[in-house]
């Protein structure tokens, strides 16, 4: 039986290797998405912050929908940073062709203060030049940038991943209970004066043993991202958990993309219903997060910033939201990270350990460093295996 977990580590690895190299150098840049920015796009970013008050998020909608050309139309407004405004645009659809108009962007940055446009690009497309590189990145370590294949492509590695790190531990046990602890030791510790081979042998071992949890974390957290329903059964079968895809198919589709409550009402129907949920909820309402639009469904997100969150950082998901009707303002359904089903609460933390969004700056180093040991974990995978081979036609050819 051990003889086959081999194999199917070994067999695992290799074919997942070279994807894991990209994830793991994507992901470590990543860790730091917000500051890269800032050196490759500070356009998208207000010149100082400002002392007063920020626009609201109606306003903001309104000054963008005024910026934006009539085939394209405003459907998300996100207080995205403290000296940004994160503006998503969707291209409408052409009557006649019933297709998309060509739009030349799809994201929209404003002055938080004043609302003047800071910049606008279409996400990760690289012939618009650096400022779009962070987003070409994250297609890159999301989609592998090919779309929806990549992203299939992503989930079977996702769980053949998960699956392997557990291989991988049984791997390291002692195959005999006899003096168990003094057996296993060595499997946590690498020998530096050893031989390249043993070496490589010793951090490929040591490393991936010392950093167990934090490497499940990320591939079952790259499950729910990459594999929802796959995802989703998992956490049905082990906690009380309730998807908003439940919810989004139980509403109609077909909107016609033109809700009866502007953004100004929007606003003001989502900041009532927050706090008479508040109350009802228990929770504490902080500074609001976004406001979006979705036409399928004819309904509104509102999104604040609650005292059940988990993110600390980021405003770009992760908040408290109330969704409701686009026509008639009734309230729909209240979502909050922690503190209503156990499912839902582990979702959150995964989500926020992925993308480094807790736990302040030695969380975020922790997770660059821990996207180079992916990729040294790849990479010393395939040295070893090489080795073996080479050792094995050494032996075939001897014996020949």
């Amino acid at each position: 039986m051990r003889q086959v977990f081999v194999q199917l580590h070994r067999w695992v690895g290799l074919a997942t290797a070279g994807l894991l190299i990209i994830v793991g150098f994507t992901g470590s840049l990543l860790a730091f998405n917000t500051e890269l920015e800032r050196v490759f796009a500070p356009q998208l970013f207000s010149k100082a912050i400002r002392p007063g008050p920020r626009l609201d998020l109606a306003t903001l909608a309104e000054k963008a929908a005024a910026l934006t050309p009539a085939e394209a139309r405003v459907v998300g407004i996100t207080n995205s940073e403290p000296d940004q405004v994160f503006v998503y645009v969707e291209a409408r659809s052409n009557p006649e062709t019933r297709k998309p108009y060509d739009v030349a962007f799809d994201e929209l940055y404003l002055d938080p203060w004043t609302g003047a446009e800071l910049g606008r690009r279409k996400r990760g497309d690289l012939s618009q030049g650096v400022v779009n590189l962070m987003p070409f990145l994250y297609g890159l370590h999301w989609r592998l940038a090919l779309g929806d294949t990549g992203q299939w492509i992503l989930a079977v590695t996702a769980l053949a991943w998960t699956i392997d790190c557990f291989i991988a531990f049984y791997l390291t046990l002692p195959q005999t209970t006899v003096a168990f602890w003094r057996r296993w030791k060595p499997a946590w510790l690498i020998k530096r004066k050893a031989g390249f081979y043993r070496l490589n042998f010793d951090l490929h071992r040591a490393s991936g043993l010392w950093l167990w949890a934090l490497l499940f974390i990320f591939a079952w957290s790259s499950v729910m991202m990459d594999w929802r329903p796959a995802y989703e059964a998992v956490t049905r079968a082990l906690f009380d958990y309730r998807s908003v895809t439940t919810l989004f198919d139980a509403l109609p589709t077909g909107g016609n993309g033109k809700p009866t409550l502007d953004w100004r009402a929007a606003l003001a129907t989502g900041e009532r219903l927050m706090v008479e949920q508040s109350r009802q909820a228990g929770f504490t309402v902080g500074q609001p997060l976004s406001l979006s639009y979705v036409a399928d469904q004819n309904v509104y997100f509102y999104e604040v910033r609650g005292s059940r969150d988990v993110f600390e950082r980021s405003s770009k998901g992760g908040g408290t939201s109330v969704m409701f009707d686009a026509g008639s303002g009734r309230f729909l359904e209240l979502s909050q990270p922690t503190g209503e089903r156990a499912g839902n609460t582990v979702e959150s933390w995964l989500y926020a350990l992925h993308m480094a969004r807790v736990f302040g700056m030695p969380y975020r180093l922790l997770v660059c460093a821990l996207g180079l040991v992916i990729v040294a974990l790849s990479v010393t995978g395939i040295y070893i295996w090489w080795k073996k081979r080479a050792a094995r036609r050494a032996r075939l050819h001897a014996a020949g």
